[in-house]
């Protein structure tokens, strides 16, 4: 059964490609993400209201 492509070729792009150093990610911790979330939701009240399901 052949093959698609020769394996000689196999990770050939993937190896040319110049690596590059991942950016560093900035996450507050949960805790104070859930206070920021709870804060605007219900101290402030800015919820996004809801989509109405359309109708066909």
């Amino acid at each position: 059964m052949p093959s698609h492509g020769s394996l000689t070729k196999a990770g050939k792009v993937r190896g040319q490609t110049p690596k590059i150093q991942p950016k560093e990610k900035h996450k507050e911790p949960p805790r104070v993400r859930n206070r920021m979330e709870y804060e605007r939701r219900v101290l402030k009240g800015s919820q996004k209201p809801q989509r109405a399901a359309r109708r066909m």
